[in-house]
């Protein structure tokens, strides 16, 4: 059945793909970003598409759309972003998440909100599930994301206790792939752009600090399944448990991009986790969900869009 979709933060990295996936599953979509971290490049594509709608909008404003289903993903989600304006990102997660929600409400729309694995903090856990309550210094450079995100999950809840509204929650573990913005300061855009210019790749610590990187395509599937299961199951990690050190994975970058960059090793940043890994059991029990693209593939995917954004072509 064709239905009518709200995605906040739709311009974005992770918003731009969801997009396409639901006009490609037959959805009419409407597509709210205020371009704070995003770019009209990313959805220009789907512009003359008689199903999509692209709206300027600050999700911080009220706002009121009738539609069937909502995903909320706007927030700035990098530290470079976040951190630059971290009262703005507060107002965001928190001001915006309730306006998500009254709109929710008002319209009878299922939604779901994009929460993160940073609500875990530098965790204790390993791998962490979603029943751990997390690690986190609510006053460091890192809280406005933080604990804006935990304030967004627990007025989520809040909205269901008390006014029925229909929502999930999905905990998102690092993603990367295609339109990953080039100066959001995350890892592999960071690895893949250095790498391609051939200039010193930045690891912080000795690199052996550990993420788990899941390809966009994965993560959106696993989004939908979760915005259609039946009954609210809390919140959901969705993530690649295939763990490896950030050394590893800038050493992969150089061999991949046939690079002469060499390895730059600098201070570790403030509260920055040291193992990050989900467990995705629930998503497996509950979503029949479990990621499928391999990191030579999709690191493979996006080192070619980079180089296509750059205007460089394959030396080989």
């Amino acid at each position: 059945m064709r239905k009518r979709i709200l995605v906040s933060g739709g311009a974005g990295f992770l918003g731009s793909h969801l997009c396409e996936k639901l006009l490609g599953l037959g959805h009419e979509v409407v597509c709210l970003d205020n371009f704070f971290t995003s770019a009209r490049r990313n959805v220009e594509h789907l512009l003359d598409d008689h199903r999509f709608e692209l709206l300027r909008h600050d999700v911080t404003e009220p706002i009121i759309i009738e539609v069937d289903e909502i995903y909320h993903l706007a927030c700035p989600a990098s530290p470079v972003h976040y951190q630059r304006n971290p009262v703005r990102t507060i107002q965001t997660a928190v001001h915006g998440t309730l306006n998500m929600l009254d709109m929710a409400r008002e319209v009878k729309a299922r939604i779901m909100i994009a929460s993160t694995s940073e609500v875990y903090g530098d965790p204790k856990e390993h791998p962490q599930r979603e029943s751990y309550w997390g690690h986190v210094n609510p006053i460091g450079p890192r809280a406005c994301y933080d604990e804006g995100k935990r304030c967004a999950e627990s007025l989520t809840v809040s909205y269901a206790r008390q006014y029925g509204v229909a929502s999930r929650i999905v905990r998102i573990f690092n993603t990367y792939g295609p339109r990953m913005h080039e100066n959001d300061g995350r890892v592999v855009s960071n690895f893949v752009l250095q790498a391609l210019k051939n200039e010193p790749i930045t690891v912080y610590g000795e690199g052996e600090q550990t993420r788990s990187f899941c390809y966009v395509s994965d993560l959106l599937e696993g989004f939908v399944r979760l915005l259609a299961t039946p009954d609210d199951p809390g919140p959901v990690n969705i993530g690649n448990p295939s763990e490896r050190t950030i050394r590893e994975l800038a050493e992969m970058t150089i061999k991949m991009t046939n690079s002469k960059s060499q390895l730059r090793f600098e201070a570790l940043p403030v509260d920055d986790p040291t193992r990050r890994c989900p467990d995705i059991g629930k998503a497996r029990a509950l979503l029949g969900w479990e990621p499928k693209v391999s990191i030579e593939e999709g690191l493979g995917n996006t080192i070619k869009y980079f180089k296509d954004y750059l205007g460089q072509r394959d030396p080989s």
